[in-house]
């Protein structure tokens, strides 16, 4: 099947030479290709356009969940016929495996998984295997190992109506695949036997499987829904995929646990000969007791540690991830690349300086360090053709695409990059203050950036003495707080919002006309050319927008955030003249869902104040409390809403301890 872009949108402003020049260098065999959109100007659609236009399979890189879900429903919206898929973490909460060697604190590790983003994960490796029209959103976990793509294709269930399969064999296979077998409820990733009929829930779809037999040949295949039990349609023909993406062959089973017990047997020796006794001990017992699970059901907690054994990898040779399912020529897209970039390079040493120290007291064999993510010239071995999208591409995109950048300046709105006004430090509190009860005046807010904390602080009680509506944004505040506060924000329940680092990438406000900058002239990460000019870009939303730069003097970074600001405005201005658009502001529901795209995976909600909590005196109050409250983080889930799925998942947590609190 080819893309099929459905949309009411027709290519605006400088998309459509866009789309033309990204295509065109795919189609003349480009490696590598920077889009530098400006914030508003419709980047998804151009990148959708283009591989539509291309019609290769594609993978495309977030930063972080959020922005990888909001990518993935864009992406759904223009492509309703092909496969739009979903690949990231699947913990809603993580806690790795770690020691401290200085308090001798062993932190096992706990997780709990999503099982709904499982199902997406293993879907989306599924539709590699079927289809070529296919689009893989994905956050940076995506170049973590998984199983080998050779062991999950080669362990599939086909079935076909009249074909000969003892029941015997399918049931032998299903096991292998890791399903397990149940008399009760058909729940996804089991299956069950009623007579000479096998259910099967496979564990990446919503739909179930029936399969009927008459000695051994099969009478029927149907599709069918779980829930009520309602037939969907028959089947000429089915595969069943594995359940897990570790999988394994028992041939290649039987071979990783020979290996793995060389391994530990070297390892051993040489923790005695180093006189680490209670470590060689350590790592015996734990070794052993996996080795057993695996040989007992083909698999054990922590299996990942042994996947270089179970791919039959040598030492230190890269694992096979999520690029290794597709097909060599698919397409690459880096979102936010400025940002994305940075966290692929950091993956790796953060990963295996925490592996080393299991290593080394006997937590872990050596090979566990195999069970990682690429390092960053890995991964750059496994790019085919690749897009760098971001309104400020960072060195290393701009090196790799030879400083050859496709623009997308104009924006289909018609409005502008905001002017960009200089004024000395001397007198910036008065005219602040003049500044922004000017624009409460004509209900617009007012952002302001200060270089620390403290500052924001002091500014805050300043601008409050003289009357003026203000809220202080700081690193503390949780994520679903900082959701509050923009939202009152935009609803005008004050005028200005302070903060240090809080003008982020994804930032959609646009009642802001004014963004206030201290300090401009203090070089750092803060005022560096790029972070002014993302920072500048909170106030391209409004017609008025306007960006103020207290310095006494014009610093290189700001001279270049300047340049390039006008540059771009300059651009814009003389579309609009040429083409009769009237600029105007964005008019955005403040209900719609909005956040800040660069906010982690996962934070801490605070519970203390949390009303539920108040007057808990039962365990059966708990108890009930926490099932509600776990039902809600699965729907939450199921929305792709980790915000509140993780708000949930601390709550539990925190229930979870007070019970214990009550039992003592």
């Amino acid at each position: 099947m080819s893309f099929q872009l459905k949309t009411e949108y027709t290519p605006r402003g400088d998309q459509e030479q866009a789309i033309h020049s990204l295509a065109n260098g795919l189609t003349s065999g480009e490696k590598h290709q920077t889009l530098l959109g400006v914030t508003g100007s419709g980047k998804t659609f151009t990148i959708a356009s283009v591989i539509a236009n291309v019609n290769k399979p594609a993978l495309v890189i977030a930063h972080n969940k959020t922005l990888a879900a909001q990518l993935y429903q864009e992406f759904k919206h223009f492509f309703p016929e092909n496969a739009v898929e979903y690949f990231v973490s699947y913990y809603d909460y993580y806690q790795p495996e770690a020691y401290v060697p200085s308090t001798d604190t062993y932190i096992e590790k706990e997780v709990l998984i999503n099982e709904e983003i499982d199902r997406m994960r293993l879907s989306a490796t599924r539709s590699l295997f079927e289809r070529r029209d296919t689009i893989i959103v994905a956050s940076v976990s995506c170049i973590y190992g998984i199983g080998s793509p050779d062991s999950f294709f080669s362990m599939l269930l086909s079935v076909e109506g009249g074909g000969k399969y003892p029941m015997r064999d399918i049931l032998q296979r299903l096991g292998e695949l890791q399903y397990q077998r149940t008399q009760g409820e058909l729940s996804r990733g089991r299956f069950r036997v009623r007579g000479d009929m096998v259910e099967v829930y496979p564990s990446y779809d919503e739909k179930a499987v029936r399969i009927e037999l008459f000695e051994d040949t099969v009478e029927s295949i149907t599709e069918f829904d779980p829930t009520i039990n309602r037939k969907i349609r028959q089947l000429r023909r089915t595969i069943i995929f594995p359940k897990s993406h570790y999988v394994t062959p028992q041939h290649r089973l039987k071979r990783a646990i020979d290996t793995v017990r060389e391994e530990l047997k070297e390892r051993t020796a040489e923790l005695d000969q180093q006189g680490k006794l209670l470590e060689a001990q350590r790592l015996h017992q734990r070794t052993m007791y996996d080795l057993a699970m695996l040989k007992a059901t083909g698999f054990c907690h922590g299996i990942e540690n042994y996947s270089r054994h179970l791919d039959g990898r040598a030492a230190g040779s890269p694992p096979a991830t999520l690029t290794d399912y597709f097909p060599k020529d698919y397409l690459l897209i880096i979102d936010e690349s400025h940002v994305t970039v940075p966290q692929l390079r950091a993956m790796y040493e953060g990963d295996q300086s925490r592996k080393r120290v299991l290593v080394e007291h006997g937590f872990r064999l050596p090979s566990a360090l195999d069970n990682r993510p690429l390092n960053f010239q890995e991964f750059e071995q496994r790019v085919n053709q690749l897009i760098y999208v971001s309104a400020t591409p960072g060195p290393y995109e701009l090196q790799k695409s030879g400083g050859v950048v496709v623009e997308q300046i104009v924006r289909p709105t018609g409005l502008t990059d905001p002017e960009i006004i200089i004024k000395p430090i001397k007198g910036q509190m008065d005219d602040l203050l003049h500044q922004i009860k000017a624009r409460a005046a004509k209900s617009e807010r007012v952002l302001v950036t200060t270089l620390t904390k403290k500052m924001a602080e002091d500014l805050t009680e300043f601008l409050s003495e003289y009357g003026v509506r203000v809220r202080y944004l700081h690193s503390e505040i949780d994520t679903l707080e900082r959701i509050v506060i923009l939202r009152d924000l935009r609803r005008g329940i004050f005028d200005a919002l302070v903060g240090v680092n809080l003008l982020r990438e994804g930032l959609d406000l646009p009642e802001v006309s004014l963004v206030a900058i201290l300090d401009a002239d203090k070089e750092g990460f803060l005022r560096s050319t790029n972070s002014l000019i993302q920072t500048s870009g909170r106030a391209a939303r409004n017609v008025n927008g306007q960006v103020i730069m207290y310095a006494d003097i014009v610093t290189g970074s700001m001279r270049g955030a300047i340049a390039e600001t006008e540059r771009r405005r300059n651009v814009q201005l003389q579309f609009n003249q040429e083409h009769g658009i009237t600029p105007s502001s964005i008019r955005k529901r403040i209900d719609d869902g909005f956040g800040e795209a660069e906010e982690a995976d996962y934070y801490t909600v605070p519970i203390s104040e949390d009303p539920d909590l108040k007057g808990i005196r039962s365990i059966a109050q708990i108890h009930d409390l926490i099932t509600e409250s776990e039902k809600e983080m699965l729907v939450a889930a199921e929305k792709l809403d980790f915000e509140r799925a993780a708000a949930l998942r601390d709550k539990i947590k925190k229930l979870k301890e007070h019970e214990i609190a009550l039992l003592q």
